[in-house]
């Protein structure tokens, strides 16, 4: 009988082992750099053409290597990193197991060029889909040149997995703004397609941080410093009003190697316990060092998950240094109990009082001759009495309910509203409840709208029909504002450049990583300028894909969220009425942007249920 199992071919076996590895161009990115980091390299720079699919090459100026080791690097599980198992409890350098090359060089065609500081001449290998095609001696700086080319030229159904350059071009900026964050004393240089992105210099933590994401994070920023035994601790994290309701900026790093972890995050959060909002999270850059044996990097092939071996303790001291920090410098709310009495606002009377409505008792609604009593029948209560009586016990549920007759008049109310029918254009004389609803009678239903999802599907619409019909009228600002970015976000911002021009924005480009905004979309305010762009920016970080296929519709989606009206913005009975007039006329008047209801209703015979 023929045997089933074999031994694959090292050409097949490196293309599987490559597909955990090299997943995307930044994947050879973060490999390529890391092992210079480990080369004792002090001036590195990264080379893209097309987001690193026709070209990534790095030089550095580390240590660099001789014959035998320039050929035996890529080999797999070749490495200088470890010699047995217990050198695993004790990894300081980036990479470790010896499969970044070998990976590489089974789906790309690889040139590496390298020299030790003390040979005279350097050494050059070309290897492409694992397959060695020259070796020889060469002329070459001392430390190491390695150029990928035509990645996945060999794998061609993952090359189709590729996204588009900008997505792609992101992904590579994340890696290496990771690597970068972590080292500042390193010097880095990234070039795409011949423009210079970042060129950083070496500096102190506070000083990379600025560099790479701008010099207006500077006064957001609070140190964070602890150490005990078993773990140190030392970075920056944000004031609470500079926090976001999107990630994007949250950086740990584990003995200068950035990780992700949910459950370090969560202990960020707790010391920032009723200082932000609900689902905002804070900008920070923490770095925490620890002794290797109590950790262990090697669960994940791209080594961005590690495993303590007591997270208990870690997540305790991490969220105690950040609560510290934040009260060390002021950033937590205090109480002044020196404070001038007189400053306090005062309330009327001295305590709230709840609104009354006069009402008659003597009245009988089934009196054949009702005249005689009008004369001291109070007046009927007005629909803003009735509201303000509703709102004054949604903002104070402990004072008690509302009277009875402040029920059922709201009852009658809007009962006797008229029955609209499918085709009907708004509701009529609707009630605003608990700073942010709308209730009134839709179709002989109980609808209660959310004003803001509301608002902001009418704008979308809006926005949306004005891109297809290209017709989005601007209106010049009499100061234009400029704008100003870190070197990655500038570059995002400049690819959306052409969408914005679309939809109104009179832009154009001021220096290297600055914009100047002449003009903008006549309804808009010269003051939401300047946070729009900022929901922009995080908007393509988290959402590149939306910006890349659909750049209009995700533009129309930022602006519609950033120019929506408040949850709980107070509105009049004519706006309300427009707002529900316009959001009928909507072509999804039911679905908000993030896919929850706009509005509930319920059925008149579900609440007789409830009174059963």
């Amino acid at each position: 009988m023929e045997n089933l199992i074999r031994l694959l071919p090292d050409k097949v076996a490196n293309q599987i082992a490559a597909g955990e590895v090299v997943q995307r161009p930044s994947s050879v990115v973060k490999e390529l750099v890391e092992n210079a980091i480990d080369a004792g390299a002090q001036n590195i720079q990264v080379i893209l053409n097309q987001a690193g699919r026709a070209l990534i090459q790095v030089i550095d100026d580390g240590k660099g290597m001789n014959e035998v080791d320039a050929r035996m690097c890529f080999e797999r599980h070749a490495t200088s990193k470890i010699q047995e198992s217990d050198d695993l409890f004790r990894i300081r350098t980036m990479g470790f197991r010896g499969e970044a090359m070998a990976s590489i060089a089974a789906v790309a065609q690889v040139e590496m060029k390298t020299r030790q500081a003390d040979a005279d001449m350097g050494h050059e290998i070309h290897i492409a889909g694992s397959k060695v095609q020259h070796q020889g001696v060469c002329a070459t700086p001392p430390g190491t040149i390695i150029s990928v080319k035509n990645l996945f030229f060999n794998v061609p159904a993952r090359r189709n997995f590729l996204k588009n350059d900008q997505i792609e071009f992101r992904h590579v900026l994340d890696a290496f703004e990771r690597i970068a964050l972590a080292y500042p004393e390193v010097a880095f240089k990234l070039l795409h397609n011949g423009a210079e992105i970042f060129n950083l210099s070496k500096g102190k933590f506070r000083q990379r941080i600025l560099q790479i994401m701008g010099a207006k994070r500077d006064e957001k920023l609070v140190p964070v410093e602890e150490a005990t035994p078993f773990l140190k601790i030392h970075g920056f994290i944000s004031r609470p009003e500079a926090a976001r309701k999107r990630r994007g900026e949250q950086f740990f790093f584990v003995n200068l190697r950035f990780i992700k972890s949910q459950y370090l995050h969560h202990a960020v959060l707790s010391a920032f316990d009723g200082l932000l909002p609900p689902d905002f999270h804070p900008m920070y850059f923490i770095y925490l060092d620890i002794d290797p044996k109590h950790i262990d990097v090697n669960i994940h092939p791209t080594k961005t998950e590690i495993k303590f071996d007591d997270e208990k303790s870690v997540y305790a001291i991490l969220r105690s240094a950040v609560k510290r920090a934040l009260g060390m410098f002021q950033v937590t709310p205090t109480i002044d109990f020196e404070i001038d009495q007189r400053e306090l606002p005062q309330r009327p009377n001295g305590i709230p009082q709840m609104p009354v409505i006069p009402v008659n008792p003597n009245y009988n609604p089934f009196d054949p001759d009702p005249q005689s009593l009008r004369g001291n029948v109070a007046p009927r209560p007005s629909r803003e009495a009735i509201a303000q009586s509703l709102d004054w016990y949604v903002n104070n549920p402990s004072q008690g309910a509302p009277s009875q007759q402040v029920a059922s008049q709201w009852e009658a109310e809007t009962t006797q509203l008229p029955v609209l029918t499918e085709t009907a254009s708004t509701i009529k004389k609707p009630l605003q409840i608990a700073g942010g609803y709308i209730v009134g009678n839709l179709n002989g239903q109980l609808t209660v709208v959310h004003q803001r999802r509301a608002h902001e599907r009418i704008l979308f619409e809006h926005y949306a029909k004005l891109l297809q019909q290209h017709s989005v009228a601007s209106q010049q600002l009499l100061f234009p504002q400029q704008l100003d970015y870190a070197p990655a976000d500038f570059q995002l911002i400049n690819n959306q450049l052409d969408t914005l021009r679309s939809m109104g924005f009179d832009v154009d480009l001021f220096g290297s990583n600055s914009l100047v905004v002449n003009g903008m979309p006549i309804g808009m305010e010269p003051e939401q300028l300047a946070p729009l762009f900022d929901n922009l920016m995080d908007a393509i970080k988290n959402s590149s894909d939306s910006f890349a296929l659909q750049p209009g519709l995700a533009l129309a989606k930022t602006m519609a969220r950033s120019n929506a009206i408040a949850k709980d913005a107070k509105l009049a009975t004519e706006e309300m009425e427009h707002l529900l007039s316009d959001l009928l006329a909507c072509e999804m008047p039911t679905l908000a942007l993030n896919g929850k209801p706009i509005f509930l209703q319920w059925q008149t015979s579900d609440l007789d249920k409830r009174f059963q």
